[in-house]
C-alpha cells in the first residue's frame, strides 16, 4: 500500500554496517517501500566507525539541542542526517559523544560488554521518539530492528502511555540473531528512574531478553532471520502477538 509513513529504526544498516542480514534486511525493505511510493524514514545510532565525510553526514541544528535524562543526568542529543547513497532516502543518526563516539558497538576489544549499554539504548529509544515528535511527523508504520530498537514499544507503552501522538502508529518488530550481552543490574534503577517497572526481562537482563520482552508490546512479530537462536525462537512461539515466519524484503509489505 502506498502512500504511508513509514519509521525503520534500526541499529544496522547498509551500506553504514556491511556483511549483516540485518543491515541488508533494513536497506532493502526501506528501499523498496520508498520506491513504492511511501514516506519512509530511517533512525539508526551514530556509532563511531561510520564515517561522516565518506556519507556525508551533516548535523540538523533545528533537531539537535534536546537533552534526554537519564538517570538525572543530562544528556545532549545530536541529530545528524545523510541520504542513502544514490537514493533520495533520508537515515537520521542518533548521536551523543558519551555513548556513541567509541569505536566499537557493545563491547571493548576484549570482549567485555561496555556497563553503560542500557543508557545507550535508553537514550538511543528515547531519542528516536522526541526526535520524531519534534519533525511532527506521525508514522503510519514503526518498524523495529535490533535489540536497542526494542526499547522503543517498552517506552511507548509505559514511559509515554498516556501521549497520544504514537497512538494510531502501528508497531512491527523484526528478530535476528545478533550479539548476545548481559546488562548491569544497575538497568532495573534506571528503568525505574522514568517509571518503568516489573519487566520480565530484570530477571535475567540480556539483550536477548529485552527483544522478547518487547515482542508482546508490538502489533506484529516477524523472523527477520529464517531460523532463530532457541531462547528467541521460543519466545517467538510463545507471544500471543500476531506473528509471521521469516519474509524476504519483497513480502514485507504484507505486514503494513
Amino acid at each position: 500500500m502506498a502512500n504511508q509513513k513509514i519509521l525503520y529504526v534500526t541499529t544496522e544498516l547498509y551500506p553504514y554496517q556491511e556483511d549483516s542480514n540485518m543491515a541488508t534486511m533494513v536497506n532493502k525493505m526501506a528501499l523498496k517501500m520508498h520506491q513504492g511510493g511511501n514516506d519512509v524514514r530511517v533512525f539508526m545510532p551514530k556509532f563511531g566507525q561510520i564515517s561522516e565525510r565518506k556519507f556525508q553526514l551533516h548535523e540538523v541544528i533545528r533537531l539537535s539541542g534536546m537533552n534526554i535524562i537519564i538517570n538525572d543526568l543530562d544528556q545532549p542529543l545530536i541529530i545528524k542526517v545523510a541520504s542513502l547513497p544514490g537514493e533520495r532516502l533520508q537515515v537520521y543518526f542518533i548521536d551523543n559523544e558519551e555513548y556513541f563516539k567509541r569505536k566499537q558497538f557493545y563491547k571493548d576489544d576484549s570482549g567485555v560488554s561496555f556497563v553503560d549499554n542500557d543508557e545507550r539504548a535508553i537514550f538511543f529509544a528515547r531519542g528516536v521518539i522526541e526526535t520524531i515528535k519534534k519533525l511532527n511527523w506521525v508514522p503510519d508504520v514503526i518498524h523495529l530492528n535490533g535489540w536497542m530498537a526494542s526499547f522503543i514499544p517498552v517506552y511507548l507503552k509505559n514511559y509515554y502511555k498516556n501521549d497520544s501522538y504514537f497512538h494510531d502508529s502501528k508497531l512491527v518488530l523484526s528478530l535476528y540473531n545478533e550479539e548476545e550481552a548481559t546488562f548491569t543490574p544497575a538497568i532495573e534503577e534506571k528503568l525505574k528512574f522514568d517509571n518503568i517497572t516489573g519487566l520480565k526481562a530484570f530477571k535475567n537482563p540480556t539483550f536477548q531478553q529485552f527483544v522478547i520482552e518487547s515482542m508482546d508490546l508490538v502489533d506484529a512479530v516477524v523472523k527477520g532471520d529464517e531460523f532463530l537462536q532457541d531462547e528467541l525462537d521460543q519466545g517467538f512461539n510463545e507471544t500471543k502477538t500476531t506473528k509471521s515466519e521469516y519474509l524476504d524484503a519483497d513480502s514485507i509489505n504484507t505486514l503494513y
